[in-house]
């Protein structure tokens, strides 16, 4: 208990704005292109980058990928932070923390030292009052697109901003949730991530920082310093209403004038195989553009970043959607990840947006000095498809039963009428009260069968300890966590196949391959986690990796086999 409040404490009290040292040597590589394929697996990579016999008539789908390989090192045994949602598994990426340092668990989680937003979020996290000074009562916490101004908005509705300009300033801070411990001032984005990123690093070490992401919300790499730690971040909202964009074509050729997928559900880019190449090439031209040292739109001569990247969502869409509109089922066919029709044309889309990456680093004379690192926030599961169940159309839910037995906090509750319990195929379990674990357990063991966790695991008590801060001290660690039956997950959607967050081996074994024309190539099979690549990425650019309040704090380590010294 002493030893997690000092952590605490520590964290805390880390000076983010002191200077950043510098190893003692110069590096070959003067910038790094950070790259998530999100939802793509290891086997993903050996599937496509050698071909399978039972997609693509046996070709290899991803040549510039495999060719990247060719100067690459390949760690096959990749795993994301647990849980696997994009927002920790962002966070470990670029801080090298665990949930337990960084307290990021899920886009939407809770925290029993915060109070409720003064507004109600666009998903709906309900208002409530906040007093500074007193006791918290604990709420929700939501940093996705229920945080924008105008969530139907590309440009998450900033004020002035361009059609498809989303960023810092398309966040309502009336919307975010407030410390009353400091006045009950909102807690934005990079304010809640407790562990510094590489962004604010290599800022303070003088580089140019640069980040595009799915949500306004994704601000939160800049923990740390905050914004000044981005010179140019770009988060056009993923989950706004589908528009035809102007001037933008795939990299594969495809024009978005107007909108590709019109009968689909178009009040998010996700809801179409189509759709999302269109949202997707938004951030690969900010890339291009900032390549050529200019702005993510293009539109001012800046300089090429130090550190710069991208989240690609195409994968992500073709291993889940089952698009009704079209009859068009993504997903993989079979337990080996041969991919379907659906799912195959979105890895080529990717692979041809890296290849323009490619293409234009080496056209600016930038290539040979260029890490490029490919890897993601969370894999997918099952990718067998046979594997995969809908929780909610054949019994219950974790949440729902201890919801019921008025365990479960109201802004957390399957029965409030908001933005309910945090479960995909994983549930993080908060309680209203601690002294209520074990009955709650109790209750989940006899209810193993229904809720979908017979052949699961139930975490609580030394068992949380081992990987999490005691529930007693830390507020935002869950009291329980809940790992359901391979394939479950906890939804009634019968409008997808697969999904993330768990610790499944699916959700957690992820494409990590980083590669310059100076490498040998070679496979790692030594088990390494995501939350290597930051210190990493430090260590290339001559930057000491013990900046990172993660490697000081939690002992990541740099990547091994590496020639990075």
């Amino acid at each position: 208990m002493k030893k997690i409040l000092a952590l605490l404490s520590f964290v805390a009290a880390c000076t983010m704005g002191s200077a950043v040292a510098q190893d003692n040597h110069s590096s070959p590589i003067k910038r790094v292109l950070l790259i998530s394929v999100d939802g793509m697996h290891a086997v993903d990579l050996l599937n496509c980058a050698r071909g399978i016999s039972t997609a693509n008539n046996g070709d290899p789908y991803c040549p510039a990928i495999a060719a990247l390989g060719k100067t690459g090192i390949n760690y096959v045994a990749a795993s994301t932070s647990k849980p696997s949602d994009s927002f920790p598994g962002l966070t470990a990426i670029i801080t090298g923390g665990s949930p337990a340092l960084t307290g990021v668990y899920y886009d939407v989680a809770y925290s029993r030292n915060y109070d409720a937003p003064a507004k109600t979020t666009g998903n709906g996290l309900a208002a409530g009052p906040c007093t500074a000074g007193a006791a918290p009562t604990g709420t929700t916490t939501e940093y996705e697109e229920g945080i924008d101004i105008d969530q139907s908005k590309l440009n998450g509705g900033a004020p002035g901003a361009e059609l498809t300009d989303g960023g810092i300033n398309s966040i309502d801070a009336d919307k975010l949730v407030r410390d009353p411990s400091n006045g009950c001032k909102p807690v934005y984005p990079w304010q809640f991530v407790r562990a510094n990123s590489i962004f604010s690093v290599i800022h303070q070490a003088g580089g140019y920082t640069a980040w595009s992401d799915k949500h306004p919300a994704y601000s939160s790499v800049a923990s740390g310093i905050g914004p000044a730690a981005l010179n140019d971040f770009y988060g056009p909202e993923i989950n706004s209403n589908v528009i035809g964009l102007p001037e933008i074509t795939t990299p594969t050729g495809i024009s978005c004038a107007a909108v590709r997928d019109s009968g689909s559900d178009l009040t998010a880019w996700t809801n179409s195989f189509q759709n999302i190449q269109c949202y997707d090439t938004l951030k690969v031209d900010a890339i291009l553009h900032e390549i050529d040292g200019k702005n993510h739109l293009g539109t001012k001569a800046t300089q090429v970043p130090t550190i710069f990247g991208m989240n690609f969502q195409a994968v992500s869409v073709g291993q889940k959607l089952i698009e009704k509109s079209n009859g068009v089922t993504g997903g993989y066919l079979d337990a080996a990840g041969t991919p379907s029709a659906a799912l195959l044309d979105e890895f080529k889309f990717v692979d041809a947006s890296i290849n323009a990456f490619v293409s234009e680093l080496k056209a600016q004379g930038l290539y040979d000095s260029t890490l490029i690192v490919i890897t993601a926030k969370h894999g997918q599961s099952p990718i067998d498809p046979s594997r995969y169940v809908s929780q909610l159309i054949n019994g219950t839910s974790p949440a729902t039963l201890l919801s019921n037995a008025g365990f479960i906090p109201d802004s957390e509750s399957t029965n409030s009428g908001g933005i309910g319990p945090t479960e995909d195929d994983v549930s993080l379990l908060w309680l209203k009260s601690s002294d209520e674990t074990d009955a709650s357990v109790k209750m989940l063991e006899d209810n193993a069968t229904a809720s979908g966790i017979a052949l699961g695991q139930i975490y609580y008590g030394p068992s949380l300890a081992i990987n999490y801060n005691d529930p007693a001290v830390d507020p935002r660690t869950p009291d329980i966590i809940v790992t359901p039956n391979i394939g479950v997950t906890y939804t009634h959607s019968s409008g997808k196949q697969a999904e993330h967050g768990g610790f499944a081996h699916d959700d957690t074994n992820v494409v990590l391959l980083l590669s310059n024309p100076g490498f040998q190539p070679k496979t790692v099979a030594a088990a390494v986690g995501t939350a290597q690549v930051a210190p990493t990425i430090l260590r290339a650019l001559g930057i000491n990796p013990e900046a990172l309040d993660a490697v000081r704090i939690e002992g990541t380590g740099v990547l091994p086999s590496t020639p990075l010294k």
